[in-house]
């Protein structure tokens, strides 16, 4: 993690390399082979991948399989792995809180750069999707996913993926210095609601998570949602060996997020599995090495105060006028 000025990059991703050229591009691809983010990825792509091709699905990704080798169809494993349980869960409460939530129209996912939700998710009209990713790894999946329209071979498939007609996508690099500022200056309004994920997106250790919590609680209006799902590891450093204890874990969980704001609620995979269908909750694998959580943001936006502070400042200098014209 490195800071500039008072920026914080998220994660301290690969250095930069051109495109231009086939030498750039091979030592690109050993680099992401010899990235575990990049492969983390990769494993995340393939289990979406997988649950597409089981014969009942719990979700479908049809534009995932242009991201993965061509020997991913092999080794189909059958059972429904946490990470998809988390999926569905993410999927379904973001179109949920959307269809029922008044002018909630911005979405900011923070992911692998994989993520293909601007595009499988049928968003309501009008909504904006950021994405917070890696920036290399975003890029060499949009050429896999538009830049080939007929592809003829494997490697050129299209999976012609567009983002929901009336609505709009932008990148946002995770290892930029003022994501904040990025976001804003690509539309995000944190005087409007929002909702935010968190799926994927690499973190470091502790540190760089609180970064995040940070940014979503400057951005995000009071009253928005914040929901994902975390590595179990984080807590480690904190917890130790009570890292097993479920009500250590949700302490641990209830301090963290509430010093930045957040309320926030824990949610066990076994609560997720039962509200499925019968026949998928019988393919639920073993507990992920995951927290799954969401969280209410209980202080107002930047944005917010900056506007209230202003409109404080007016009600003051008419006050002041008044009194002189009486006097």
């Amino acid at each position: 993690m490195e800071v500039l000025r008072g920026r914080v990059h998220f994660f301290p991703f690969l250095t930069h390399s051109t495109y231009f050229s086939i030498r750039a591009r091979a030592s690109f691809k050993v680099q992401q082979e010899n990235d575990p983010f990049f492969q983390a990825a990769i494993e995340r792509a393939s289990l979406r991948f997988r649950e597409s091709h089981s014969p009942d699905p719990l979700l479908i990704d049809p534009y995932v399989g242009c991201l993965l080798p061509c020997n991913s169809l092999e080794d189909m494993d059958q059972e429904l792995h946490p990470y998809c349980l988390a999926t569905k869960f993410i999927d379904d409460k973001l179109l949920e809180t959307m269809q029922s939530t008044d002018g909630l129209k911005q979405v900011v996912l923070l992911t692998d750069g994989l993520d293909t939700r601007p595009y499988r998710l049928n968003w309501p009209t009008s909504t904006l999707v950021f994405d917070i990713c890696p920036d290399k790894v975003f890029r060499g999946a949009l050429q896999k996913l538009q830049a080939y329209p007929y592809g003829t071979t494997v490697d050129d498939i299209d999976a012609g993926a567009k983002i929901p007609r009336g609505c709009m996508s932008f990148h946002v690099p995770s290892e930029s210095f003022d994501v904040e500022n990025i976001l804003c200056s690509k539309g995000f309004s944190g005087t409007r609601p929002s909702i935010w994920a968190f799926q994927g997106l690499p973190v470091v250790n502790l540190e760089s998570f609180k970064d995040i919590l940070s940014t979503v609680s400057n951005l995000a209006m009071k009253g928005c949602l914040f929901l994902g799902e975390l590595p179990v590891w984080l807590a480690e450093m904190d917890v130790g060996d009570h890292v097993g204890d479920l009500s250590a874990i949700k302490k641990w969980l209830d301090d963290l997020f509430m010093s930045y704001g957040f309320r926030v609620k824990m949610i066990e995979y076994g609560e997720v599995a039962q509200n499925l269908r019968q026949d998928s909750a019988k393919r639920v694998s073993e507990v992920g090495t995951s927290i799954l959580f969401i969280a209410e943001h209980l202080r107002f936006s930047d944005d917010q105060m900056e506007t209230w502070r202003t409109e404080f400042q007016r009600i003051e200098e008419e006050g002041d006028e008044e009194g002189f014209e009486e006097l």
